[in-house]
């Protein structure tokens, strides 16, 4: 195997297992033996076990990243819009079930520090730009779009976490809810809603 052959096989490995045990729970004896290699070879590639759970977190977050923000298309019908990004997040926990599980697994969606709760805020950032535009163009004080992509992101990937175990109903009909609550919600929206509580 060549180097960077080796490093790919190193990467597979650790993947699946932090996938399977996380973090605490894998070790570097575990990914040397499932590799058929030695500690040392490990240790040569990444340093450690920091360093290549390091590189396996870069990889998800950029593939995730990526997927969804390439959904995001400025432009588009709000609603498609709405439905392309749920798609490319559910799509990914379909496809790349082990490297959701890596992201979720120690950084709730509720934690404001964390891998995959830092990659929700990259995404609601670019959901910001598009939504300003929209709430610009329709009256709605665009200052307040931050707020509502952060609901909606925060949205979505609660459900996505909730469906990579449960992985009913399918995969286009938790799409199809999702944009139905948010786009429903949306396009009722309030210019000025108050709270009923007083």
């Amino acid at each position: 195997m060549t180097g960077t052959q080796r490093r790919q096989q190193l990467l597979d490995v650790a993947r699946a297992l932090f996938a399977e045990k996380g973090f605490d729970g894998a070790s570097i004896e575990e990914i040397a033996h499932r590799a058929g290699v030695s500690k040392p070879v490990v240790y040569e590639h990444f340093g450690g076990k920091e360093g290549i759970y390091a590189v396996v977190v870069d990889r998800e977050m950029d593939e995730l990243l990526t997927s969804i923000t390439a959904s995001l298309a400025e432009g588009m019908d709000p609603r498609a819009l709405l439905e392309r990004a749920a798609f490319a997040l559910l799509d990914y926990v379909d496809s790349s079930t082990d490297g959701f599980r890596i992201l979720v697994r120690d950084s709730p969606v509720a934690s404001s520090t964390g891998t995959f709760s830092s990659l929700l805020g990259d995404i609601a950032s670019h959901v910001e730009h598009i939504l300003g535009l929209h709430f610009s163009s329709r009256g709605y004080d665009a200052k307040l779009a931050a707020l509502y992509a952060q609901a909606l992101v925060g949205m979505v990937a609660l459900t996505g976490q909730w469906w990579l175990d449960v992985r009913r109903p399918r995969k286009d009909e938790v799409a199809a809810h999702l944009v139905n609550l948010a786009w429903n919600g949306l396009s009722h929206l309030e210019h000025k809603p108050r709270s009923r509580r007083r």
